[in-house]
């Protein structure tokens, strides 16, 4: 019986399972993957979290990221507005980010069953039984789901968004291209956007977000990204000059913004299994790994104050919600007025002649160092 069994090694998995393993706690984390591998992510950090990670003994600029000042949103024709980023953040790969805290956990004690894959999680009797494929059942006492945007766990869960299909396709690059290096870039195309921002060793992170309508139109990605990607000219501009480092794309499906919970039948879901912020607004990253905390605190509590399973699962609900829903609603309200030519022609123009309400945007969708 371990005290912790973690669904899942992204960011929230990992941070969550650092954390508890550093304070004592017996913790195995099941991965379906093996470290290191590429996930479609923009690959932006806020600086929000480097506070947390090196209370943590886990700090991201020892990996050299680049570094990150400014914004810079396009509408489809190409018209474009640069931002100061109060903030700031940096750039790493999940390649290189997710390795680390693997590396890190594993050190402190985290136990690994990775190329793992959970068919299903039974709650009985105040414990949990893990149900694994090609391998032993595990036992423990806390599940934290933190397995991404949408498995098959969220249909054993019967979970409410799941009977619905996403529209959203997600796409991403590694490339070599003279971008400055401490800008991120919002390219804005019929459908769509796209994040450009550099990450380490000299590299940029390409990564979009369109719909599955526009891939079928076209027939495949390079088809539908010289069709549509290309109308915005500084896309345009970037595809045809990049070294793209990929043979072939990272490609997701289903990617889904709908409301989730962050309990589901005694499992405390984080990251994006508890919810996922519109990538415009390129904060899913810090949403990840500050939930990764909030869950580890919350379980930390359950252990020392007599285990009470009712006064966990309210109060981590409670933590998250106050941190994250607000945010979670503006961004879907904020994606609305993007991938839509006409209102991201609007928008852009809005935002160029305010400012203020453009750093107001990114306050509201972005955290506090913590």
């Amino acid at each position: 019986m371990e005290d912790i069994a973690v669904v899942g090694g992204g960011l929230a998995g990992l941070t969550a399972a650092l954390s508890l393993a550093t304070e004592g706690f017996s913790v195995t984390l099941i991965e379906q993957k093996s470290y290191p591998f590429h996930k479609v992510c923009g690959e932006y950090v806020s600086n929000e979290v480097l506070p947390f990670l090196q209370r943590l003994q886990a700090d991201p600029l020892l990996l050299k990221p680049a570094q990150i000042t400014k914004l810079e949103l396009s509408s489809p024709s190409g018209k474009t507005l640069t931002s100061h980023l109060d903030l700031g953040g940096f750039g790493l790969s999940r390649y290189t980010l997710d390795n680390y805290l693997y590396k890190l956990a594993e050190e402190r004690g985290v136990k690994f069953m990775l190329e793992t894959k959970v068919q299903q999680v039974l709650y009985e009797n105040n414990s949990f039984d893990i149900h694994l494929k090609g391998a032993d059942n595990i036992q423990a006492k806390v599940v934290l789901g933190a397995y991404g945007k949408r498995t098959n766990i969220d249909r054993q869960l019967n979970r409410r968004f799941f009977k619905n299909r996403s529209p959203f396709v997600g796409v991403k690059y590694h490339i070599r291209h003279q971008t400055p290096n401490d800008v991120i870039a919002l390219h804005n195309f019929k459908n769509g956007y796209a994040g450009v921002s550099a990450i380490e060793d000299g590299k940029h992170c390409l990564c979009y977000l369109t719909t599955r309508q526009n891939l079928k139109k076209h027939g495949s990605v390079p088809a539908m990204e010289q069709a549509i990607l290309y109308q915005n000219p500084h896309l345009r501009q970037l595809f045809e000059e990049a070294e793209f480092l990929y043979e072939q794309p990272e490609v997701i499906n289903e990617v889904s913004f709908a409301t989730k919970t962050c309990v589901e039948q005694h499992i405390l879901m984080c990251g994006d299994a508890a919810g996922m912020i519109t990538p415009l607004c390129g904060n899913g990253m810090a949403i990840a790994i500050h939930a990764g905390k909030i869950a580890a605190e919350q379980v930390q509590l359950y252990f020392r104050n007599g285990q009470n399973r009712q006064a966990l699962e309210e109060n981590y609900t409670r933590a998250w919600r106050r941190q994250f829903a607000s945010r979670l609603t503006i961004g879907r309200t904020v994606q609305h007025f993007f991938g839509s030519p006409v209102l991201s022609e609007v928008a852009v123009n809005t935002l160029q002649y305010s400012p203020s309400l453009l750093r107001l945007l990114m306050k509201q969708t972005h955290g506090k160092p913590f």
